[in-house]
């Protein structure tokens, strides 16, 4: 996947519970990772990740600590 401005997550629902999954949107900030990486970030701030190929990874910890460690990106043309 060619860096995109905008993605949309795939948030998994919780284990065991048969929930529907979560879309995001998040879009690219002025912000890079320590590998040179953009930064993308929710419409609040509260998830952000760095996305390589089709993996979001989060950057931040969500309301379930380690629950997430990658999710599925797609970008939005």
């Amino acid at each position: 996947m060619d860096e995109s401005p905008r993605c949309a997550i795939t948030i998994p629902g919780r284990p065991g519970s048969h929930g529907l999954p979560e879309v995001i949107l998040v879009q690219a900030t002025a912000q890079v990772t320590a590998d040179g990486r953009p930064v993308y970030a929710d419409a609040a701030g509260t998830l952000r990740v760095e996305i390589v190929g089709e993996v979001a990874r989060p950057l931040t910890v969500g309301p379930e600590p380690g629950r997430i460690a990658c999710l599925h990106a797609t970008a939005i043309p």
